[in-house]
């Protein structure tokens, strides 16, 4: 289930609803601030469905691609060491698909009160809709757009925009532009997790795979990495009210990137769960600071 990635899925959801929550809950929910407890709630369950269905559908299509061998700079999983049949393996995305489908529809009927109730509760359903696809088709089905360079936009859109967006809409109703740089500073720090991890695969992802490193090599993609961490932790800095807040996760940060420019291969294996935690972190605080402002 690889749950040391729930920290990075949830920090997006927890900076858009804590805030939608903080922001807009009275009024919205006439006096009722269980009904938007229950929301939010719902929003975290949804959220931590979709990541695990997204861990455990990249683990059957690295495994039917090939990707996941003896020769994998990262961990080795189920499936690869034998645990888990290909069967079982369906059993749990399809079970992980229905939990998704049923905690993302009470979270719209929480929200809204019904699911007729308008345009709104339709176009959260569809990008519902959306979400699970993107989860079950990065390393799965005919044309995967994993392999094919293509993960860093999914990312973006859905740990960045729908993520922080997304869940302050669900608790408020409406959009706060504010609310863009730090839905885009977690978009493009949530893209560092995954390019990190793509460079430290590169070897044995080479033949099957056309991440970003393997197309611009690994020199190109650690630039691409401290882009992605200083202008994404400079989303969250700048528009932070509590601006010295950010220096906590400052040097975390710096030590990530001391570690990307030094490390290769499966020493890069470090980096990743120190940068989840960090940008957790990240958001966390500026959660904080901003919270009923």
């Amino acid at each position: 289930m690889r749950l040391r990635t729930l920290p990075l899925s949830l920090a997006g959801v927890a900076c858009g609803g804590v805030l939608g929550y903080g922001h807009g809950c009275g009024p919205l929910w006439d006096g009722s601030p269980m009904r938007g407890g229950w929301t939010l709630a719902f929003l975290f369950l949804t959220t931590a469905c979709l990541q695990i269905l997204t861990n455990l559908s990249n683990e059957m299509g690295d495994y039917r691609s090939g990707v996941d061998t003896a020769d994998r700079q990262g961990p080795h999983y189920s499936l690869a060491n034998g645990r888990l049949t290909e069967r079982q393996m369906w059993r749990a995305i399809n079970a992980m698909v229905v939990l998704c489908c049923l905690f993302g529809f009470a979270m719209v009927l929480c929200s809204f009160g019904s699911l007729l109730h308008s345009w709104e509760p339709s176009l959260l359903i569809v990008l519902g809709a959306m979400a699970v696809w993107s989860a079950t088709h990065y390393t799965l089905g005919a044309k995967p757009y994993g392999y094919r360079g293509l993960g860093d936009i999914a990312v973006f859109i859905f740990f960045g925009l729908v993520s922080v967006l997304g869940a302050y809409y669900v608790l408020t109703h409406r959009f706060d532009l504010p609310l863009l740089w730090p839905a885009i500073g977690m978009g493009l720090l949530s893209v560092g997790v995954l390019n990190v991890n793509n460079v430290r695969d590169m070897e044995s992802d080479a033949g099957i795979r056309r991440t970003i490193p393997l197309r611009v090599g690994e020199t190109p993609a650690k630039v691409y990495q401290f882009l992605l961490v200083i202008v994404g932790f400079a989303c969250f800095v700048l528009t932070c009210k509590i601006t010295w807040l950010m220096v906590i996760p400052a040097p975390l940060f710096g030590l990530h990137l001391y570690r990307v420019r030094t490390c290769h291969g499966r020493d890069l294996d470090s980096a990743l769960p120190m940068l989840v935690i960090t940008t957790a972190l990240t958001a966390i605080l500026y959660t904080v600071a901003n919270y009923g402002l």
